[in-house]
Formats: structure tokens, sequence, C-alpha cells
């Protein structure tokens, strides 16, 4: 299944209220960042047991851990959980974070206000990588 079939699929099994927000959200997230790599992942680790809930993530970063890993992961995502939804704006110490002055907001007008933050630097566009992979779109 495609990545865009996932994230259709769990966006249409939320309840109606969080369908509609979280179908916004993504639209205007998809928007804000076109061509950014679009990830799906379902919560479940290596043997499939629920370590979380499942999340939509968009762009791309690399994570450097302190043993000297590093691995490649979203830079915003999105959440369903049992009390609304979760927006995640992921980025490390020192580097400028698109949506880093992002606030919680239940509502279009809000949401809308929020997420136009997220396109406020310009420095976003070196972190969308349009390369393919299989895991992305």
């Amino acid at each position: 299944m495609s990545v865009h079939q996932e994230v259709a699929d769990y966006i249409a099994a939320q309840p109606e209220r969080k369908r509609s927000d979280m179908q916004a959200l993504h639209g205007i997230i998809r928007g804000l960042m076109p061509g950014c790599r679009l990830w799906f992942l379902d919560g479940k680790d290596e043997s499939g047991r629920t370590i979380s809930n499942p999340n939509i993530g968009y762009g791309l970063q690399t994570k450097k851990y302190a043993d000297g890993r590093a691995k490649a992961f979203y830079q915003i995502g999105v959440s369903a959980n049992t009390t609304g939804i979760s927006v995640y704006i992921m980025g490390s110490r020192g580097q400028e974070v698109p949506g880093r002055h992002i606030r919680q907001g239940t509502r279009q007008s809000e949401r809308d206000g929020v997420l136009h933050q997220v396109q406020d630097t310009e420095q976003h566009q070196h972190r969308c990588s349009r390369s393919g992979d299989s895991r992305w779109d």
C-alpha cells in the first residue's frame, strides 16, 4: 500500500470532527510544503506491538544521536489521540525550525494562523528533499 493510501485510510478512520480537522491540517501542511516527503508511521515496533499512536510526517531532517548514529525522520508530524490532535515540530538545538512559535489551536482560524507560521522561514526548502525513497511519496 502506498504512503498516500495509508494516510488517507488513517484520516478516514477518525471520528467525523477529528477527521475533518485532520484533513484540513493535512491539506494546509501539504500546501505549505509542496514536494516534501510524506511519511506514515503505524505506531508499531518490529514485532507488531503498538508503541505509539500512528502519525503522519512531512518533510525530512536528520536526527543525530549522542552515540554518533544518525536517522532520517520527518520535520512536522500530526497524530490523532484520545483528546484531540497533536502537531509535532521537530528540530535540533540551535537550528532554525519552521513553526517554532506554534501553539495549540483547535479550530479552523487558529489552525490556519498557527500553520502559516510553519512556513515562516525560507530555510525549509533545503530540508525538503525531493529524492525518492520507498518509505515516502
